[in-house]
This record gives structure tokens, C-alpha cells and sequence, in this order.
């Protein structure tokens, strides 16, 4: 039987736990009891301990992102053996648990970028250097077969949020919990959410098909990019307090 609970979809946290704690109040203010995680749960200049305290007492699905890889992988730089030291042996042990996707029903399938590769853009194009919608058929594409007989797939990695349908089926990404902009070299391209307040989707299924509602949270914002620049991440701070980059 699939479930008609509303699923309230994070990604992209990124060790952000006062993003996160923010995040869960407002979904919990509304009486959402059903949550998924889509990975890149703990990379960054911010607080993984602490995001790890929250997320280790949830019965919450998730998935692994292409920076969680990089804490599993032992790569030599020193922000990843900080964020490793942070979350400890319990945390490394749950992230080496997690799937790269996972069907939640017959229907969902969650993964971090692309079914096959969670390093990819689904829904956005940058080849310009800024955001732009991907064609249904390209989306589609990267899809199947993996996605074959789904009506949803929920999808992070790029912290854009956004929504398209590539035959009949629904895909969501619901921005970033963690870090509203940012910027990458490859190919040089910016990821704007333009404002610094959390983001986490709700999805529905109805009759017609899925709805799904884009939520942005405040939260202290500022004092995470204080953290960020005390950890020698300015380029961080400037994401974090403006949503721009």
C-alpha cells in the first residue's frame, strides 16, 4: 500500500546542525512526521558533530552524496579529516551504510545528484554559468533505467531548488538545508538560493499526481558564517550570510 503521508525532503546539509535543528522545528510545527535525507549530510566548515547528534536519534532515510564519498574515501585534506574527527567512528559507520539510492516505495526513489552519478546536475544546465532548466528528455535520460516505474524522484546535490516532469514522472530538489549558494569550477558556474534562510521541500501524493511546497526557514545564519570564517572558510561566510556567490 503506498503512503499518503506528506514526505518532508531535506538535502544538501552540509554540517550545518543550527540549519538543520531549524529546519526540523518548522516541519515539526506543521505536523510533518515523515523526512528523507538526500545527502551531503556533514562536509563543511560548520558543526558536523553537532549535525550528527540530531540526525543519529532519527529514523530518517538517506542517501549518500559525492562529499560524504569523500570522507569515506580518506582524502588527504585537512577539512575532511576535521569533519571526520567530528562525526567519529559512529558517524563514518553510518554514512559507509548508506545507499547511492534508494526506493523508498515502489514509486520514490531518492538519490544525491543523478540515479548514476551523484555528482551530476538532474534538473539544471550551467553550462552558462548559472542555472538554467534541463529538457524532459535529457532529464529522462538520466533517469532510467533506474527510475523505471516511478511517479517521483527526489533529487539534491545542486542546492537549486526546483521541480520538472519528464514523462509522468515528478522530480524534486529541494534546495539546500545547509548552504544557500556556492560557487565550482567545472565547468565555473554559481549556485544561487539569493536569499541565506534554510530550504526543505513537502511532497504529496494526490490524485492528480504529486504536489510539491518549497519552504525557506530563518535561523541564525550569521553566526554560522562566523563559524565558517573562524574556520578559514570566508568564501563560505559570504555564502551563508547572503545566499549569493
Amino acid at each position: 500500500m503506498r503512503d499518503s503521508t506528506p514526505l518532508a525532503v531535506l538535502a544538501d546539509i552540509h554540517g550545518n546542525a543550527a540549519a538543520l535543528a531549524a529546519v526540523l522545528n518548522h516541519a515539526g510545527q506543521r505536523g510533518l512526521t515523515r523526512f528523507v535525507n538526500l545527502g551531503d549530510t556533514f562536509y563543511g566548515p560548520l558543526d558536523p558533530a553537532g549535525t550528527w547528534a540530531i540526525l543519529r536519534r532519527l529514523d530518517m532515510p538517506a542517501v549518500l552524496g559525492n562529499q560524504d564519498r569523500i570522507l569515506l574515501d580518506n582524502a588527504p585534506q585537512p577539512a575532511a579529516a576535521g569533519v571526520r574527527d567530528q562525526i567519529g567512528p559512529d558517524g563514518l559507520a553510518w554514512l559507509a551504510a548508506l545507499p547511492k539510492t534508494l526506493r523508498l516505495e515502489p514509486d520514490i526513489l531518492l538519490c544525491h545528484g543523478t540515479p548514476r552519478n551523484d555528482a551530476a546536475y538532474l534538473l539544471e544546465d550551467v553550462s552558462s554559468g548559472l542555472p538554467a532548466p534541463r529538457d524532459p528528455d535529457s532529464i529522462l535520460a538520466d533517469l532510467l533505467p533506474e527510475a523505471d516505474g516511478c511517479t517521483l524522484v527526489l533529487a539534491g546535490h545542486s542546492h537549486h531548488p526546483g521541480r520538472a516532469m519528464a514523462e509522468g514522472i515528478t522530480v524534486v530538489n529541494p534546495g539546500s538545508v545547509g548552504l544557500p549558494a556556492y560557487r565550482d569550477d567545472d565547468p565555473p558556474h554559481a549556485m544561487v538560493a539569493g536569499s541565506p534562510k534554510a530550504r526543505y521541500a513537502v511532497v504529496r501524493r494526490t490524485g492528480h499526481g504529486w504536489e510539491a511546497e518549497f519552504s525557506t526557514v530563518d535561523y541564525d545564519w550569521q553566526s554560522a558564517a562566523e563559524t565558517a570564517r573562524d574556520n578559514g572558510r570566508e568564501d563560505w561566510a559570504e555564502w551563508l550570510s547572503t545566499g549569493l556567490a
